[in-house]
């Protein structure tokens, strides 16, 4: 794009407000490139990006023009009657701008011809998966960043499954959406009919908080000296959170300074469960109130952590793969002791998963399928057998950035379900005298010590986009034959679809979309995975080392980084 031509072609609309125009006028030529070098686009988790004026930024124009391609692609995928009377359901989390861009969105639908359903106040994103369904609604709209920083807001979309749309939908919404006039020139289609504005309520959550309520195994376990303490770090889900643990009979501590719904996240270092300071306030109530377990959502509710005091007397936190490997062999043990496991059963997982996860689920009998990173992919895989009416049967899903789901009401991950099904697990553990670090070790006897890290490094604006094209296209041309000494055995390449193995084998990768990540197999079982965000301007590498006794773990890790850098010629 042009930057300059796009940069004035906003200051010169009328569409564009006078407080806009001078933050326009006030950016230096950074700022400016980042904002204009491109649309802002779709990835993994929806349209993400930083709010302000600009092509490549979240405001009402460019929320507004994919608005009316959402509704367009919904009225051609069901037929326009069919799908103005199913509506669409819309919800928000507490970020800058989120009343404003949710109630632009339930005006435009509306003027189009669409029921529109809206919560009173601020949900978390699987509510809304679950409203969607529910309601019977032909779609679904969240406002949310997830928990990206302060700055940030996005604009997720749902199908009538409750899901997540995936590519090949995006792919068919955008040609909706890029047939229409640029985001300051597009005018939403009239219909003969305005449709209404119907307010979701107290009636919603009460279904909702039943049902997760519902996915507990031993709801009646003792839970006296049991304290939990909770953060929302500011966001959706303290209200549902709290109902569920208090009717659950929990013993729960609220970070109070975290319960505001403060679009500026200003009581945390970071909302980001998966950040080590966005524990710092949590672990300091922990220890005031010596409580046992630490649980936290992020904004939105749809991910979650925990930290658990440990056999040493200190609080520690265990990683996604950690977590979701304990509540694995939980669920599984629990529902093979009381006869209801299923014999076709399957764990959904992705392809940066830990393979512990997948060890856990094959000892029970239990098959594992992998997805390309998103919780839509593992929505849409438990709609695919349910329409079906026959296949696998769904256990349990989850990715190694602390999301997961129980209870497939909902078709997204969903962190209220989680962490109540987190606090019953550490219960469990608990009354039978094993603090989690315990448990999770002799987990790891079991079934080999999986040590998982992720690493990142961020490509900011119009030069950082390019350089993180370059280093993919270069990996693609010379893809590593060796890492840290050791040899490469395969290479996924999930962009080409193929796995090629050192001995020439090559074999097609079958039943996923294409996507830029690499996958490298080294000889001694670890794997490191190379991902671009689909939310963020950074490049993932997933590292996993697994060995017998775990010695030398997090060093082997790093040094495998610090090689994939150099062959990069990135520096951290």
């Amino acid at each position: 794009m042009d930057v300059e031509k796009e940069y004035e072609r906003w200051l010169a609309s009328p569409r564009v407000s006078e407080e806009d125009k001078k933050v326009l006028l006030a950016m230096d030529q950074t700022k400016k490139n980042d904002s204009f070098f491109q649309n802002a686009a779709f990835g993994t988790g929806g349209m993400r990006g930083r709010l302000g004026p600009g092509t490549n930024r979240i405001n009402i124009h460019t929320i507004g023009r994919t608005t009316v391609g959402f509704g367009e692609y919904l009225e051609n995928a069901l037929g326009k009657e069919k799908a103005h009377q199913m509506g669409v359901a819309i919800a928000h989390d507490n970020r800058h701008c989120a009343d404003e861009f949710t109630n632009e969105c339930a005006r435009i639908l509306n003027l189009m011809g669409f029921k529109v359903y809206v919560f009173d106040a601020l949900r978390p994103t699987p509510e809304l998966s679950y409203a969607v369904r529910r309601q019977g609604a032909a779609g679904g709209i969240i406002i949310t960043a997830s928990h990206n920083p302060k700055d940030y807001n996005g604009y997720k979309v749902y199908d009538e499954t409750g899901c997540q749309l995936v590519p090949s939908q995006v792919e068919d919404m955008l040609k909706f959406v890029d047939r229409l006039p640029d985001e300051l020139s597009f005018e939403v289609p009239v219909a003969d009919k305005k449709g209404e504005t119907i307010v979701l309520g107290k009636e919603v959550d009460d279904d909702y908080i039943a049902l997760v309520k519902g996915v507990q195994e031993n709801p009646d376990l003792p839970k006296k000296d049991f304290p939990i303490v909770y953060s929302p770090q500011h966001g959706a889900s303290y209200e549902s959170a709290m109902r569920v643990f208090q009717e659950s009979g929990y013993e729960i501590i609220p970070v109070k300074e975290q319960c505001v719904h403060d679009p500026d996240f200003g009581a945390t270092k970071s909302p980001n469960p998966e950040v080590a300071s966005a524990w710092e306030l949590s672990l300091e109530y922990a220890k005031k109130h010596k409580a046992q377990l630490c649980l936290m959502t992020d904004p939105d509710g749809d991910r979650c952590g925990l930290a658990y005091l440990s056999s040493k007397g200190t609080y520690e936190r265990l990683t996604g793969n950690q977590s979701a490997a304990l509540l694995i062999d939980y669920l599984l043990s629990e529902r093979k002791k009381k006869g209801v496991l299923p014999r076709n059963g399957v764990v959904y997982d992705t392809i940066v998963t830990s393979s512990m996860g997948k060890e856990i689920a094959a000892s029970y009998g239990v098959g594992c399928e992998s997805f390309l990173t998103g919780f839509k992919f593992i929505g849409n895989r438990i709609h695919h057998y349910e329409a079906l009416g026959h296949g696998p049967k769904f256990v349990f899903g989850y990715e190694e950035s602390y999301g997961c789901l129980i209870g497939d009401f909902a078709r997204d991950k969903d962190g209220v379900q989680a962490i109540l099904l987190y606090a019953e697990m550490a219960l469990y553990h608990h009354l039978h005298g094993e603090p989690l670090d315990v448990a999770f070790d002799n987990l790891q006897k079991k079934y080999g010590y999986h040590f998982t890290t992720l690493k990142d490094i961020y490509f900011e604006g119009m030069e950082g986009s390019a350089t993180m094209k370059r280093l993919m296209g270069e990996l693609h041309e010379r893809p590593f034959t060796e890492i840290a000494g050791v040899k490469v055995t395969a290479v996924s390449d999930y962009l080409n679809q193929v796995t090629q193995y050192a001995d020439g084998k090559v074999e097609k990768i079958e039943g996923l979309p294409t996507s830029d990540v690499f996958k490298f197999y080294l000889e001694d079982r670890s794997t490191v995975c190379v991902r671009p965000s689909g939310t963020e301007p950074k490049v993932k590498f997933y590292i996993e080392i697994v060995s017998k006794d775990g010695v030398g773990q997090e060093e082997k890790a790093e040094a495998i980084y610090q090689d994939v850098l150099s062959k990069l010629g990135v520096k951290a």
